[in-house]
């Protein structure tokens, strides 16, 4: 196997389980994140707050925007 095919390998492993996690957040983002909206505390919203900062770092990086663009 060629350091080529060993890259490849890698990065589909890695694409592979990113997909598996986008899945994941997907469904819990269709399950209000396991909160009852009848219960949501400032918390609540503190928590989703850095869930969607650390989601837009990724987003900028991989779309060149925000501190990635050029």
């Amino acid at each position: 196997m060629t350091n080529k095919d060993q890259a490849l390998n890698a990065f589909l492993a890695r694409k592979h389980h990113i997909d598996a996690m986008l899945k994941r957040l997907q469904d819990a983002s269709d399950n209000h994140f396991d909160t009852d909206p009848d219960k949501v505390t400032w918390g609540d919203a503190g928590s989703l707050g850095y869930i969607e900062e650390q989601l837009q770092i990724i987003v900028d990086f991989i779309f060149g925007e925000g501190e990635h663009a050029e």
